[in-house]
């Protein structure tokens, strides 16, 4: 499920703002963390030989320049964002006046000092953001806290300094990148207020990288700083593993234990698995795919967790991809609401539609119990989704007939009304996929005093199925002498029990028919009369 792709910018300028609007995604090559398979320290090792392997390293003075394709601005071409305050500037640098090189990892807790030419976590693009001058003045020296802050960027209690909530996840990783490829530089994160050349607080830094997740900038920036394609001039060929792999903080900087487990619908299993199916109904070819559903993930643990969420076939959520994350918590129990449905390319072609959303709990530690952290069972939700065709109303069942001229006869007055039917066929466009039709008498014009149907204007005949008919009852009545015409008016409709219902081509029927008047007796008598002489007279002529 966790499928690594790479999508690398092609382009050789400087400038990367056109990157920025193309790329969906920057994910790593998919061998970048191979090695990176253990636990605790000695994954922390795996991602430092990783991050090492192949860097090529960048001086403080490189950033002057390299900021501008690293920490572009996508709204305005030619600036970009500045941590903390996130204010767009122009990227040219002007010796410091506009924006200077703000040291995450200040220089004051880490060995040496920068200068143009200085490498190592000094002058690492990793490490480094462009900042307003007097921000940057301002935070000094301060270690980053605490968990709690939030809102803007400043100075709060105890010494420590809030990178403000846009940038706080982001500031968190980029001091565990430090931590973890430039540790043989004698630099370490510790909980509560830093000495020498350490920085904190981990405790916040945690919290914060569970609250603010990895968002396009970050990855984005993390990809630039990382690819020759998108930063020909100054690319490390390195990359930010907590930003690539956010949920191996937990396993680095915390413990083995993590307790988080991840389930949606009823209770989960043993294994931490769960399942929920979801009959998302019955919709018509072509038309819009149904309203989402609102369903809620819950997580069982006090631990934070990273999850990925992902689809096949048609479906859609609201939370997709590996940058969703659950926070540390207090209560034991925390939920998020997401919707899912179906792609409006669901509804091409009748049938049954499936699909499932399938939710991943990320953490890779493995001894917080059955059901949780890495032995957390995926969470699997399936969606069905029935797509009909529409109704089609005909006199004919096997072709599309919407007229039909209906002829009743000649019958005698006072003898017995004339009867004849039509059927009204629902043709079968998709065998088991057709929707059922309701079929409404709309409109009588004519002689409907002689010639009548059995539904009255307004009466309907309901669920007709595909490939069934309905039986139209027609009467001559013998009360009136004269030819009499009557066009009835039937208009079809798809089953009304389907959101998007509409009419169908409305079919006429007419009736035709004739009624003769009784002859009179003397009449009668006469042409008795007339047949007898006729026969005598034959008789004597022989």
């Amino acid at each position: 499920m966790k499928k690594l792709l790479l999508f690398a910018c092609l382009i050789a300028s400087l400038s990367a703002s056109a990157c920025w609007a193309n790329d969906v995604d920057y994910l790593p090559p998919s061998n970048y963390y191979s090695s990176a398979t253990g636990t605790g320290s000695s994954l922390k090792g795996q991602l430092t030989t990783a991050m090492t392997s192949g860097h090529i390293q960048r001086s403080y003075g490189d950033f002057r320049f390299s900021a501008a394709v690293t920490d572009t601005d996508p709204n305005q071409s030619g600036n970009i964002l500045l941590a903390y305050n996130r204010a767009s500037v122009s990227a040219s640098w002007d010796s410091g006046s506009t924006w200077n090189r703000e040291h995450v990892w200040p220089q004051s807790r880490q060995p040496g000092s920068a200068s143009n030419s200085t490498k190592g976590n000094l002058g690492d693009p990793h490490a480094l953001r462009p900042a307003n001058p007097s921000i940057n003045s301002s935070r000094s020296n301060k270690p980053f806290g605490l968990a709690n802050s939030t809102g803007t960027y400043g100075a709060v209690s105890g010494g420590y300094y809030f990178p403000g909530d846009t940038d706080k996840g982001d500031i968190a990783r980029q001091l565990f990148y430090s931590d973890t490829r430039w540790s043989s530089q004698g630099i370490s994160l510790v909980n509560g207020v830093p000495s020498g050349n350490q920085m904190g607080d981990l405790a916040s830094l945690l919290e914060w990288h569970y609250l603010d997740t990895p968002d396009d900038f970050e990855r984005r920036r993390n990809q630039a700083i990382y690819s020759s394609g998108m930063n020909p001039s100054y690319y490390t060929n390195n990359r930010n593993a907590y930003i690539d792999h956010p949920e191996f903080a937990w396993s680095v900087y915390v413990d083995q234990e993590n307790d988080s487990q991840l389930y949606v619908g009823g209770p989960p299993n043993a294994d931490g698995s769960s399942s929920l199916a979801l009959d998302m109904g019955t919709v018509f070819t072509g038309s819009l795919a149904p309203a989402p559903q609102s369903l809620t993930l819950h997580k069982n643990g006090f631990d934070g967790s990273y999850f990925e969420v992902s689809t096949t076939g048609f479906a859609t959520s609201t939370l997709q991809g590996r940058y969703n994350a659950f926070t540390i918590n207090s209560t034991g129990s925390d939920s998020q609401s997401f919707d899912v449905g179906f792609d409006n390319s669901a509804t091409t072609s009748a049938g049954i539609s499936t699909a499932q959303v399938l939710i991943d709990n990320l953490d890779v530690t493995t001894l917080g119990g059955a059901g949780r952290g890495s032995n957390d069972g995926d969470d699997t939700i399936n969606l069905d989704l029935t797509v009909v065709d529409r109704s089609e109303g005909s006199f004919m069942a096997n072709a599309n007939l919407d007229s039909l001229v209906l002829d009743l006869g000649t019958i005698t007055q006072n003898s017995s009304n004339a009867t004849a039917q039509a059927l009204v066929h629902n043709l079968n466009a998709t065998l088991g996929f057709t929707s059922a039709m309701d079929l409404v008498a709309t409109s009588v014009n004519g002689d409907f005093g002689s010639l009548s149907i059995d539904m009255l204007p307004g009466e309907e005949v309901n669920n007709i199925l595909a490939g069934d008919f309905s039986t139209i009852n027609a009467t001559l009545s013998d009360d009136i002498v004269g030819s009499f015409s009557t066009t009835y008016v039937l208009t079809p409709y798809d089953d009304k029990d389907i959101d998007g219902f509409t009419a169908g081509t409305p079919l006429s029927l007419q009736l035709i028919g004739e009624v003769l008047a009784i002859p009179e007796p003397e009449s009668i008598v006469l042409m008795f009369l007339g047949v007898l002489f006729v026969g005598v007279s034959g008789r004597s002529n022989r």
